[in-house]
C-alpha cells in the first residue's frame, strides 16, 4: 500500500485538475488522474508522473472504465482497497471549446458524469462535481449576487448551451444519484478562476488580456464600458474543493471571489505588471460571452469556513510569470 486513500480526479491534466492532483499527492493520497487531453495537457502533470502515489490514465470518461483491470493501477490495490473519493472535473471549459467541441462537452457532462457516479456507487465513494456559475445564466436586472437557491436564466439552444445545460444536467444527475443510492455528494458551482497552467491561447478573459499585453496588442474588453466581474485565484479554489470533500453530508455551494472588480481595472493591473503600452479597448460581446453575476458565498463561509484570500494583483503577478515562461516555450 502507498497512500491512505485512493482518489480519482477526472480532467486531472487540466488547469484546475492539475493543481488539485498536485495538492492531493502532497497529502499522500493515491491519485488516479483520468484525462484524454481534449483541453488538458501532459505538461500540466509532467512533474507528477514520477511520484509513486500518482498514476495517469488516458481515457475518455464518456466511456465506462474498469479500474481493477488496469496494470498501471496494480499497486493501488483497488480491488481490496476500493476508491474513497472522486473529484469529477472533466469537461472542456474555454469559450472556443463550446463551438469546436459541443458534443464532447455535453456528452462529458452527461455520459461522463453518469460513469463516474456509477464508480461512486460501486465503491461507496464520496463524489464531488465541479459545476459552474454558468448554470445560473445571465443575471436579471434585479439580481447582482447569485445565491444557491436561484434557479437561473438560461438559453437551452444558445451558443453556450452545450456547457451551461450540460452542467445543469450533471447537477441534476448527481443530486438524484445521491438520493437514490444514498451517496455522499458535493456540487461546487465555480465562478471565474484564473492562475498558472491556464492554456496560453485559451480564449478566456485573463489569459487573453495577458497574452495581448505581452504581445503589445490591444487589450480587448467585451461589453459596455464599466463592465464588472469577479476573479478567484486557483489556490483559493483548491482549498475550497478540499474543504468541501471532507464536509459532512451532501452540499451545494458557490465558490468564487465575492469582490466586484471592473474588468478595466484588471486590465490596468496587467498593463502595469507586464510594462505594456497596449491600449484598452471595448468591443461588442460575442454570443458566447455571458454577462457575469457575482457569487454569494455565505453558505461556503458558514458550512466550510472557506473564504478566498489571494488579492488580484498577487494572483495576476504569478499568472503572468507562468505565461511569460509558456510564451518562451511555445516560441510566441
Amino acid at each position: 500500500m502507498i497512500g491512505e486513500k485512493n482518489i480519482i480526479v477526472t480532467g486531472g491534466a487540466g488547469f484546475i485538475g492539475s493543481h488539485l492532483c498536485d495538492e492531493l499527492v502532497k497529502q499522500k493520497a493515491n491519485v488516479i488522474c483520468i484525462d484524454n487531453f481534449i483541453s488538458g495537457t501532459r505538461g500540466n502533470i509532467e512533474f507528477l508522473l514520477q511520484q509513486p502515489n500518482f498514476r495517469f490514465v488516458n481515457h475518455d470518461v464518456s466511456e465506462p472504465i474498469d479500474l481493477e483491470s488496469l496494470p498501471e493501477l496494480k499497486n493501488f490495490h483497488i480491488g481490496a482497497k476500493g476508491i474513497q473519493e472522486i473529484y469529477h472535473l472533466a469537461c472542456p471549459i474555454a469559450y472556443k471549446d463550446y463551438s469546436e467541441l459541443p458534443l464532447e462537452t455535453i456528452i462529458t457532462n452527461s455520459h461522463g458524469t453518469r460513469n463516474m457516479l456509477e464508480l461512486a456507487v460501486k465503491y461507496k465513494a464520496k463524489f464531488l462535481l465541479a459545476s459552474s456559475s454558468a448554470i445560473y445564466g445571465e443575471p436579471l436586472k434585479n439580481i447582482k449576487y447569485f445565491k444557491e437557491d436561484y434557479w437561473g436564466y438560461v438559453n437551452t439552444i444558445g451558443a453556450r448551451s452545450s456547457y451551461n445545460e450540460g452542467k445543469r444536467f450533471a447537477e441534476s444527475l448527481t443530486y438524484n444519484y445521491g438520493l437514490y443510492h444514498n451517496l455522499n455528494t458535493k456540487i461546487i458551482r465555480i465562478f471565474q478562476t484564473y492562475g498558472p497552467r491556464m492554456r496560453f491561447n485559451d480564449a478566456r478573459m485573463i489569459p487573453d488580456i495577458i497574452r495581448s499585453a505581452l504581445a503589445g496588442e490591444e487589450l480587448v474588453i467585451y461589453g459596455e464600458e464599466g463592465v464588472t466581474t469577479s476573479f478567484m485565484y486557483i489556490s483559493d479554489l483548491i482549498d475550497g474543493l478540499l474543504k468541501a470533500m471532507v464536509a459532512e453530508g451532501n452540499i451545494v455551494v458557490n465558490m468564487g471571489h465575492p469582490k466586484e472588480i471592473m474588468v478595466e481595472e484588471a486590465a490596468r493591473i496587467i498593463k502595469e505588471l507586464t510594462e505594456s503600452n497596449s491600449q484598452i479597448v471595448y468591443r461588442e460581446s460575442p454570443q458566447y460571452i455571458l454577462k457575469h453575476g457575482l457569487p454569494d458565498i455565505t453558505k461556503a463561509k458558514e458550512i466550510l469556513g472557506w473564504f478566498p484570500l489571494v488579492d488580484l494583483k498577487s494572483g495576476l503577478s504569478k499568472t503572468i510569470e507562468y505565461m511569460k515562461a509558456q510564451q518562451g516555450l511555445l516560441g510566441i
